[in-house]
Formats: C-alpha cells, sequence, structure tokens
C-alpha cells in the first residue's frame, strides 16, 4: 500500500488485507506499507497493525509502489490504495489468475461497480476512457480501465519493466511496458467505493492526466510522429502532384503557387516527422523501451552515412539545377519583374530539394551515430 498521511484509513486497509490473506491459505504473506513521509501517525498505525513499514523518501506515488514492490519477498504483489477506496478482500478475484502464464493482472472499475460519488464524473465518463482507448490501441492491450489502482504483478515479471515514473503516470507506465514487451495480462473485475478520507485526493486531474497522456505519446510514437507523418505526406503529395504544372479550380476556389508552397511544406514536414519516427524507434529501441519495428529496421539497415550523402548530394544537385533555371529567365527578362505563376513552379521545387537534400545528409549522419553507438555497447 501506497502511504502519504492516511491515518484515517490506514488500519482498516491492512485489517482487509490481512483478512484476504488468512482467507487465502496463503504461505507466509506479508502486507507493506511504502510509506512516503506521513506526519499524521501514519507509521506507528500500520506497525501495529502487522505490516511491514517501508521508508520511500522519493515522493509521488509510483516512488512508493515501485520501493514497495521491490521489498517484496513473495512471487506476486498485489497493490492498491490506502483510502479504504479498493476492497483488498477482492484479492479472490485475483488469486485464479496468480500462475506462472500471467505476468499481470490488472482490475477494471467499470465491470465491478463504481459506487455513487467514489469516481469523479470527469474521470469516469471523459479521462479513463480516453486514456484507455489510447492506450488500447498504442500498446496492443485489451484492457478497459488503464487507471485501476489495484493490481498484481509477478514480481519477476515487473524488474524487467525497468520501471522510471514516480507520479501518478507510474500506472500508464507499467501497462504500456508490460503491452510493449508482450507480456501476458489479464484483467479482472474489482469495486471502488468512496474513500474514507475527509481531505482531498492527491490525485490532480489534468496535471495527471496531462502527464499519463504524455508518457503514452512518448512510449508510442506512432501517434505523435508516424500518424502526422502520414497525413502531411498524403496532403502535400496530393496537393503538390496536382498543383505543380498548372492551378485548379475547385468550386469557387482556386489553388495556385501558394497552395502549392503550402504543399512543399507538408511535404517537409511529412518526412522531418517520419524521419524522427525512424529514429525515436531505434533509439527506444536499443533502450529497451520498445520492440523493433520492421520498417525501422528497414531504413536503418539500408540507409547509412552513405546513402545519405548520395542521396541528399542528387537532392541538392537537383535543387542547384533548378535554381539556375529560374535564374536563366530572370536573366532573360532584364533581372526584372517574373511572372509570378510561372517562375514559382520552379523556385518552389528548387528550394524544397535543396532543403531535403540537406535533411537526407544529416539524417544519414544521426543514423550512422546510432549504429557506432550500438557497435560501441556491443563490444
Amino acid at each position: 500500500m501506497p502511504c502519504l498521511n492516511e491515518a484515517q484509513t490506514l488500519q482498516r486497509c491492512i485489517q482487509q488485507a490481512w483478512q484476504a490473506l488468512e482467507a487465502a491459505g496463503m504461505a507466509s504473506p506479508e502486507v507493506i506499507v511504502a510509506d512516503n513521509g506521513s506526519t499524521d501517525g501514519s507509521i506507528d498505525i500500520a506497525q501495529a497493525s502487522g505490516a511491514r513499514v517501508v521508508s520511500v523518501p522519493v515522493r509521488g506515488y509510483g516512488a512508493a509502489l515501485h520501493a514497495g514492490i521491490m521489498h517484496a519477498s513473495s512471487e506476486w504483489v498485489l497493490f492498491a490504495d490506502a483510502d479504504d477506496s479498493y476492497r483488498f478482500t477482492e484479492l479472490s478475484h485475483f488469486l485464479p489468475h496468480m500462475h506462472h502464464h500471467v505476468d499481470l493482472i490488472v482490475g477494471n472499475r467499470f465491470a465491478g461497480g463504481i459506487d455513487a460519488g467514489a469516481m469523479p464524473w470527469l474521470h469516469r465518463y471523459l479521462g479513463t476512457p480516453v486514456l484507455s482507448w489510447i492506450g488500447r490501441r498504442s500498446f496492443g492491450v485489451k484492457l478497459g480501465d488503464f487507471n485501476c489502482g489495484m493490481r498484481a504483478v509477478r514480481k519477476a515479471a515487473y524488474e524487467k519493466l525497468h520501471m522510471q515514473c514516480t507520479g501518478m503516470e507510474y500506472a500508464s507506465e507499467m501497462i504500456a511496458k508490460a503491452g510493449l514487451q508482450r507480456m501476458h495480462i489479464v484483467e479482472v473485475p474489482v469495486s471502488l467505493q468512496r474513500d474514507g478520507r475527509n481531505r482531498r485526493p492527491h490525485l490532480k486531474t489534468w496535471q495527471d492526466g496531462w502527464k499519463h497522456l504524455r508518457l503514452m505519446l512518448l512510449l508510442s510514437p506512432k501517434w505523435l510522429l508516424l500518424a502526422p507523418a502520414i497525413i502531411f505526406l498524403l496532403a502535400g503529395s496530393l496537393l503538390g502532384g496536382i498543383l505543380l504544372f498548372s492551378y485548379v479550380e475547385v468550386f469557387n476556389l482556386v489553388l495556385d503557387i501558394h497552395t502549392l508552397y503550402y504543399a512543399s511544406i507538408f511535404l517537409m514536414v511529412g518526412i522531418q516527422l517520419l524521419q524522427f519516427y525512424v529514429m525515436a524507434r531505434l533509439v527506444g529501441s536499443n533502450m529497451g523501451l520498445y520492440p523493433a519495428r520492421r520498417f525501422s529496421q528497414l531504413v536503418f539497415r539500408w540507409f547509412g552515412f552513405e546513402s545519405g550523402l548520395v542521396a541528399g548530394g542528387l537532392l541538392l544537385l537537383a535543387g542547384i539545377v533548378l535554381s539556375l533555371v529560374a535564374l536563366r529567365q530572370w536573366q532573360e527578362a532584364g533581372f526584372g519583374p517574373l511572372d509570378p505563376s510561372s517562375i514559382f513552379r520552379i523556385i518552389v521545387p528548387a528550394g524544397f530539394s535543396i532543403a531535403l537534400g540537406m535533411q537526407c545528409i544529416v539524417f544519414g549522419f544521426l543514423l550512422y551515430t546510432i549504429r557506432q553507438m550500438q557497435t560501441i555497447r556491443n563490444t
């Protein structure tokens, strides 16, 4: 149990935990309270109730849970909040799944029942459903409640997750990493009741909600990088291909060189995001954050510093040639005004080719750097 000034409810939670363990007939059970700096007598209450207290100097929900789990001596660890919002007697829902084929068991409050007033309206109908939806599509897990605070984890599996978050986003990090490592995750129904405290909860709706979302974007770069890259590339290619040779009239709208300019920007942004996605996947894979993806590995294998120099050099050359064509037209006009509709269809591709050429060279260099770092680490 993570604990920070939970004197009002801690004893009741510990008593429930002991009752559940006794009913389960588990060998050598233990109740651990991971104290995060309580000043209200929670430590004395925990010790008097037969719990082992682990002092955690680093503040945060995640920091407390991590320390408690790492100090546990059992094969399996079940954890839940010490505010009496979860019923520890529901350990019986988890026990049938505690075998070597399962790594993580997550509670689902929506399936088990939520008492009136136990969960804020915004959390129940917006925050948790949205984060759970994003999580399911990002990490390949079939869970309906990403934020449930009652879970059981096999300690050997937990140690492979290399948890980093110290705050509330710890809950999402655990599921995300377990999903990315293709661990066996099971969901069971648990109930949620109104907590027994007479003060505000530690959870901050918007601040902690953003931390959860930010972590998911970090651990699944396809949402922040790959999806926008595809959208920009499709939009840029479609508009650029149509407008490169002539304007287009759609109903009462005339799309001309101004739209062509933005098409080149869309293409550039799309290519940049795609390159950042490849690098994020490669670095994350080397760090153990993500499994290797075929697309990133193919780019890494076939596109190196030399490839970047060749591709970038050809693009630079094309841009220079087009620029010389534009310069020749300007010269023929006596270096006076030029027809924008005609000249922009030369200088926009020219500028795009020069910028993309330099970008390819830099991208090849960065991939080469990642490859060298990987080689050094392996040796």
